[in-house]
């Protein structure tokens, strides 16, 4: 069964169309979406297992220009 989780995503003013189309090329990436509130996107992604999401966050989304600050909320079950 995938691990599930949810990256609330804060941007740079005027960057949030960047960091969207980065986000969808990315491998896992189920959903991006732009949100009201606190965060400017939260994207959804799948991986095998709780490593693999954090390699995703480390090594992918962390290094995409334009995103301040994220915070990954994992899908703990439904």
């Amino acid at each position: 069964m995938a691990t599930k989780a949810f990256i609330l995503i804060e941007t740079a003013v005027g960057k949030s169309r960047d960091v969207i189309s980065a986000l969808r090329g990315l491998d896992g990436i189920i959903s991006v979406d732009v949100v009201t509130g606190p965060y400017d996107i939260i994207a959804v992604l799948e991986a095998p297992d709780l490593n693999s999401i954090g390699s995703l966050v480390t090594s992918r989304i962390h290094t995409i220009g334009g995103i301040q600050r994220t915070v990954t909320c994992l899908a703990v079950g439904g």
